[in-house]
């Protein structure tokens, strides 16, 4: 298979078209002939991956992406279907989802009215506490990664850095997410729980309801400075449309010690409803 033509199958998989590229692969819409069902496959090139230098280590990430998130059911976090290796390309078939991010949407409309914003972040919370149950931490809960399709519901995606409490890949100290939406303990390199993935939930539920991300900065320091010293201003402060309830609900989200959180998603969705 030439390295930059898309495979014709991948597995039992017919290929269709090309949806996206990483860095590790490119994202493919397939078909699978045995239940005539769309599927979404994402790959991983191992040529690619051994020239990073990181071979071992980010192929058994990529695999891990579909035994965290394949051992998951619930109705809001994306379904994976099926995963394995062909001619040098590993892939994770999963179910195909039509609609944007929820990256895009803030991108396109800031904010967001009220109820929107419960619910959304209730759905969320309850997804997050399905993997919690199964000692499955996200980390790296951000808006690229909720998926709001145009029919159906709202979908958690892409496990790909998820570390379950068996996991020995991540070892402690190492920065892992995406900086605007980590929590403290994340950035300082101690061991994460439920409560940051919630944190993180908590950022963006403020960026939807105030149009601002709560910790902001040019530089990697100054991002880190402010997760780690600075309060932002209540949601209500910022829009007198926000109850004070739920403004407060996003505030206890974003406490900087995780004692003083939600201690599961479960509690963070009723505290939102």
């Amino acid at each position: 298979m030439e390295n930059n033509a898309a495979p014709e199958r991948l597995g039992r998989y017919e290929i269709i078209r090309e949806l996206g590229k990483g860095a590790m692969g490119v994202v493919y819409e397939g078909r699978d002939p045995s239940l005539g069902r769309r599927v979404a496959i994402k790959t991983a090139r191992r040529d690619i991956i051994e020239r990073s230098g990181l071979a071992k280590e980010m192929m058994e990430r990529f695999l891990r992406e579909a035994r965290a998130a394949g051992m998951l059911n619930h109705p809001n976090i994306i379904t994976i279907y099926d995963v394995g290796e062909e001619e040098g390309v590993a892939y994770i078939a999963m179910e195909f989802l039509e609609g944007k991010d929820l990256n895009t949407i803030i991108t396109e409309q800031r904010k967001f009215d009220v109820e929107t914003v419960a619910n959304y972040g209730a759905l969320i919370c309850e997804a997050l506490a399905c993997a919690h149950d199964q000692g499955v931490f996200h980390r790296d809960v951000k808006p690229a990664n909720i998926f709001i399709p145009s029919q159906g519901v709202l979908k958690v995606v892409d496990f790909g850095i998820a570390r379950t409490h068996d996991s020995t890949l991540t070892q402690d100290g190492a920065l892992i997410g995406t900086p605007t939406y980590m929590s403290p303990e994340q950035f300082m390199g101690q061991k994460v729980d439920a409560r940051s993935d919630l944190f993180s939930v908590g950022i963006i539920l403020y960026e939807m309801l105030t149009g601002e991300k709560p910790f902001t900065g040019e530089a990697l320091t100054t991002i880190m400075h402010h997760i780690l010293k600075s309060n932002p201003a209540p949601p209500h402060e910022l829009n007198y449309l926000v109850p004070e309830a739920l403004s407060a609900a996003v505030m206890r989200a974003l406490s900087k010690r995780p004692q003083e959180r939600y201690s599961n998603g479960r509690a963070m969705a009723a505290a939102l409803r």
